[in-house]
């Protein structure tokens, strides 16, 4: 039997839309890709954004969810996927689930840290920037015969964001998707001392302005920095216009979209006339890293050892489960037990022979 006139016409534009080219990410196909400190806000920023009153759980491994976003007056939705990876920066990994040679090219990356560990900052950015970089360039290598100008392509998107005749283009290499630093826990960070918190933004607007990042602060217990955040986050899933307002004052919560710093206005980094002098430096994150880690020492936090044990969690029991764990728990205590009771007999009887 025939189709009708309407419904062809629905399948044909169907078609139409599912065989488009654009050189930007397509809204239902966009994701965001939170990594970053933990502990630092991370799902509690997600859960405002998509208006779920609930008490965030610990993120184990690495946890899916979406947000939809009502296209108009249509019944149609887009979709925006959001992925978070818990674990801090040791189960960086598994990058590779989110990141792949599919979602490169719609995928913003979100880095949060949190402003109330100073003693974590640098380490958590070092780290996880590192490992977002090699797995970019491994998908890439992986696409090289497949999309070989694609790696100049997302270049040439990257120059677009931060803007190609920027003063400071012989100081930036943009990131190859784009990136927010978003620093979580602002209600904290804003009772700093004031020198304090003056080392931690000029060093973050540096790393930020650097890598063609956005930067931006939040505190959950402030409705306008939810807001905000609300919006980039808005911006990023769903193609929504995003302000373009500049806040860079350390007194205040920052707020830079990429491309809007700049080497001049950020200034020289925390260093005394000695230090200058004696410092090493192979090139300026060097020299940044130097002064902000002498202000705050870091800690190593890349221990999976320091992480939470997700066995002992209440939200992840299971009745069958659990017996069974005791069970083989109760069989290992024996067989330990056993061990070290035949080590002593055959001490003692190694003393007697002798």
């Amino acid at each position: 039997m025939s189709k009708g006139f309407g419904e062809r016409l629905l399948w044909d534009v169907a078609i139409d839309q599912a065989q488009e080219t654009d050189d930007g990410p397509k809204s239902e196909d966009a994701a965001l890709f939170f990594i970053g400190s933990k502990n630092s806000g991370k799902t509690s920023i997600i859960l405002r954004f998509l208006d779920r009153d609930e008490a965030p759980k610990p993120t184990v491994a690495l946890e899916y969810t979406f947000g939809r976003r009502a296209k108009g007056h249509n019944i149609a939705k887009d979709v925006g996927h959001i992925w978070e990876l818990g674990g801090g920066t040791w189960l960086s990994k598994l990058m590779e689930v989110p990141l792949n040679p599919d979602t490169l090219q719609h995928t913003t990356l979100a880095i949060v840290v949190d402003l109330s560990k100073p003693s974590e900052i640098w380490f958590t950015l070092e780290t996880l920037l590192a490992a977002a970089k090699a797995r970019v360039e491994n998908i890439l290598t992986e696409m090289k015969q497949e999309c070989p100008g694609l790696k100049e392509k997302l270049r040439k998107k990257a120059w677009e964001r931060v803007g190609e005749e920027h003063s400071d283009k012989a100081m930036i290499d943009p990131f190859l998707i784009p990136l927010i630093i978003i620093g979580g826990k602002y209600d904290v960070f804003q009772d700093f001392d004031s020198e304090k918190r003056k080392v931690i933004c000029k060093t973050l607007r540096f790393i930020a302005h650097t890598n063609g990042a956005t930067l931006q602060f939040c505190g959950l217990k402030q409705e306008q920095l939810v807001m905000r955040m609300r919006g980039l986050i808005s911006h990023h899933l769903f193609g929504t216009t995003m302000g373009k307002s500049l806040q860079v004052d350390h007194n205040k919560p920052l707020m830079v979209a990429a491309g809007h710093d700049s080497l001049q206005q950020i200034g020289t980094p925390p260093l005394s006339e000695q230090d200058i002098g004696r410092v090493h430096a192979k090139n300026p994150m060097q020299l940044w890293k130097h002064a902000f880690t002498g202000f705050f020492p870091q800690d190593d936090i890349s221990n999976p050892a320091l992480v939470d044990d997700p066995s002992k969690d209440p939200q992840y029991q299971e009745a069958a489960i659990d017996s069974l764990r005791s069970q083989k728990d109760e069989e290992l205590e024996r067989y330990r037990r056993l061990c070290e009771r035949r080590s002593k007999e055959a001490q003692r009887a190694a003393q007697t022979a002798y």
